[in-house]
């Protein structure tokens, strides 16, 4: 047996996810409107949901203010006694390790830049000195200064690593190998290096922490204050921390810092010194990064995505598929918020949700065009001849459709207007049309209000179906009901027509049930949606039957045994031409008609004549005297005379 063939259509949602997902990354490496809103409601997350931690008991900042500069008679360079006597009275506080950030880069006195110099050289506790190379920055005399006053062990990079499509600080400044090929590490590794904490030597995210507003993460005491602490005090302050020391000033070497998002003033701008000691104090704790990484933002994304492309191809209206990709949205963000404010663990927000929005939309528009060239179809070939109901319904799920042929059980309905060929030769063209298109309107609306489907038209013939396409359990009943209902319309038409002087004839009405192909068929020019098989044929042979009856709607046994509460009489057994087997055939009734004593007497001759029994012709005499116009009556009639007491006609034409 040949495996079946894999739909490849399945995948395309799929794709669009993955897609979708790709873009939206991309978009927020690259696109700088993408990226700053994605890293702002990572700001204002970090800003307002990062639950405050308690000040740091690790790391205190010695901070040069304005209060510190107003001792001297220049404001810059600082004073480099003041500097030299501020690290000698930490050194007797005997910290961990002090971090100078504060660029000696020019002379000033001689006898200060001597003292600084010394006190760097030979300090007895671990230190790091700010350290330039730029050539932007500081010039080949500045550079020569600071290489003679700050010893290559000695130096750190002074670098805060901004975002460049916003400048705000976020990330660890790792450090660079200078021209000389001496490799100098960045503020905070080089540090932590004095105290061998080992730290990774590529660029990461700052793991800020949690800061309340209008408070300090670290202590912060005055440079001008520390050299004037007694020995004791300091000590207590700054025995085994690490120190910062470094300028806290109101327009100079602040930065943006995602605090700034929600923040105002200077409280979301903070000094490089600040900035260095959350830095510091990331990588001494082992904080993770609010960030979860690339990789996992993808996923994520992809995830969302996902989502979105099942809403794309959900078969839910529209307006409907927003609002969920709405809610979807709205929960994913809340449950970001949640979850980065109880455990630390931020999820990207922005670039899932555009995920989730474009393919969503991606796969509405890959997808959605076949599906709207199919409700093209549908509207196009249905809408004329079927019910809107039915429209309705093959549009909201067309799968309910099956376009490339279904063996299906059926209801065949077939119409035909005797003696329209002579009618017509003695009506003008024009009004021929006017009074075919008029009675064709007609039958087409009965058809449809018992959701019928009228397949096609040949002259002034009508061919129907009914629980085709969709399924109908009470197909069989519903199409007597219509023909009933045709066979009433036909005759009022025919009498308004016969009133106004056109020949218009008696419209014979012929129904079967069976099984039969239902599909599109056709050339690729031309298709043309049908049924196909015996049990069209049949129906088509009843409607013939009509005339041989002198009836004007024949159905088949078929059709008669699923039919309850409509009244019948039969007809015969008939042998179509081209069949062995005789078929059951019957006239519906109306209800007054079925109740008429003309009728029940009918039955009671018919089962005599089933039965082959005596009287069964003078039943029928009786019959026939009585309605001399009932061509049942009469065909039984004759066929009694001539010696065959059966009701199995074989019938010799089609």
């Amino acid at each position: 047996m040949a495996n079946p063939k894999f739909d490849f259509k399945k995948l395309v949602p799929v794709a669009v996810a993955v897609l979708s997902a790709a873009v939206a990354t991309a978009a927020a490496a690259y696109i700088s409107f993408v990226h700053q809103a994605e890293q702002f409601v990572r700001d204002v997350e970090l800003s307002e949901f990062r639950p405050p931690e308690p000040q740091s008991t690790d790391i205190a900042i010695v901070a040069i203010t304005e209060d510190t500069l107003k001792q001297f008679a220049y404001r810059s360079p600082v004073n480099r006694q003041f500097l030299a006597d501020l690290l000698h009275k930490l050194e007797k506080a005997k910290p961990r390790v002090i971090g100078l950030d504060v660029l000696c880069d020019q002379a000033t006195e001689p006898a200060g830049d001597a003292a600084f110099r010394d006190a760097v050289a030979n300090l007895s506790v671990p230190l790091a000195v700010s350290y330039v190379s730029d050539q932007e920055v500081v010039d080949e005399a500045q550079r020569k200064f600071l290489n003679d006053c700050v010893p290559p062990a000695n130096r750190v990079m002074a670098n805060i690593a901004t975002d460049k499509f916003d400048g705000t600080a976020r990330w660890i400044y790792p450090g660079e190998t200078l021209p000389d090929g001496s490799y100098v590490p960045g503020f905070a590794r080089g540090v932590l290096a004095k105290i061998g904490v080992e730290t990774p030597a590529e660029q990461t995210e700052i793991a800020w922490r949690g800061v309340a507003p209008g408070k300090d993460s670290f202590p912060e005491i005055g440079a001008q204050s520390v050299v004037k602490l007694p020995d004791a005090l300091a000590s207590r302050l700054f025995n085994g921390k690490i120190v910062l020391i470094g300028a806290d000033l109101s327009l100079t070497d602040r930065h943006r810092t995602p605090f700034a998002s929600t923040r105002a003033g200077n409280e979301g701008i903070l000094p490089g010194i600040v900035i260095h000691a959350h830095s510091i104090d990331g990588l001494l704790t082992g904080r993770r990064p609010p960030g979860l990484g690339r990789v996992i933002d993808f996923t994520t994304a992809v995830f969302l995505a996902a989502l979105g492309a099942v809403l794309g191809v959900a078969k839910v209206p529209l307006p409907w598929r927003i609002v969920l990709g709405t809610v979807i949205a709205a929960v994913w963000w809340a449950g970001g918020f949640a979850l980065f404010h109880y455990t630390g663990v931020m999820l990207a927000l922005v670039t899932p949700t555009i995920a989730l929005a474009t393919s969503m939309w991606g796969t509405e528009a890959v997808m959605g065009h076949e599906a709207r060239q199919q409700k093209e179809f549908i509207q196009g070939v249905f809408s004329r001849y079927v019910s809107p109901k039915v429209v309705g319904e093959l549009i909201r799920d067309p799968a309910k459709l099956t376009l490339e042929g279904e063996r299906r059980p059926a209801t065949f309905l077939f119409t035909d207007v005797a003696g329209f060929t002579t009618m017509s030769e003695a009506v003008t063209g024009t009004k021929l049309a006017q009074i075919l298109n008029q009675y064709l309107d007609g039958m087409v609306r009965v058809i449809q209000q018992h959701d019928g489907l009228v397949d096609k038209f040949i002259g002034d013939a009508v061919f129907a179906m009914f629980n085709v396409p969709l399924d109908q359990p009470d197909h069989y009943e519903r199409a007597v009901r219509c023909a009933l209902e045709l066979d009433r319309y036909a005759e009022k038409f025919r009498a308004e027509q016969n009133a106004a002087g056109v020949p218009f004839g008696v419209t014979r009405i012929g129904v079967h049930s069976g099984q039969a192909t239902v599909g599109n068929f056709g050339s690729q020019d031309k298709m043309e949606y049908t049924a196909l098989g015996d049990a069209v044929n049949t129906a088509s042979r009843l409607e013939g039957l009509n005339k041989y009856f002198g009836t004007r709607t024949c159905v088949s046994e078929v059709t008669y045994a699923k039919c309850n509460g409509i009244p019948f009489r039969p007809m015969g057994m008939v042998i179509v031409k081209g069949k062995t087997q005789a078929l059951g055939v019957f006239e519906p009734l109306s209800q007054e008609r079925a109740q008429s004593d003309y009728i029940k007497r009918y039955l009671e001759a018919y089962r005599h004549l089933e039965q082959g029994a005596d009287g069964t012709l003078a039943l029928f005499e009786q019959l026939y005297a009585e309605n001399p116009y009932d061509g049942c009556v009469e065909i039984h009639l004759e066929r009694l005379r001539a010696g065959t007491l059966s009701p199995e006609i074989a019938m010799t034409e089609k």
